[in-house]
């Protein structure tokens, strides 16, 4: 859309710095032991999902193909935009994870 608007404009649109995807394995021994320090921190089992989003483990897997990975953070809001904001109790929980 943002192409079609510049060129419509007679401006030009570039993308670039893009984030490539990545598979998580469920099998991962690092989200295994992220799980269970979690089970054993907060007495629940975690939330594991994949969401759509622009992560850096997708950048580590060209160089480091065999790496194990996973990605954790806090519940944020309004990402990439001038409300966006964290549950303050998430970040609490990840940091304490971390």
């Amino acid at each position: 859309m943002l192409t079609s608007l510049s060129m419509l404009s007679g401006g030009e649109c570039e993308h670039k710095g893009s984030y490539p995807g990545w598979i998580p394995d469920p099998k991962s021994p690092v989200m295994a032991l992220s799980s269970n320090i979690y089970q054993q921190l907060f007495a629940k089992t975690p939330k594991i999902m994949v969401i759509h989003a622009g992560l850096e483990c997708g950048l580590f897997k060209k160089p480091y193909p065999q790496m194990d990975k996973v990605s954790i953070g806090p519940t944020i809001y309004g990402a990439h935009s001038p409300d966006k904001r964290a549950n303050i109790k998430s970040v609490e929980k990840y940091w304490q994870l971390l």
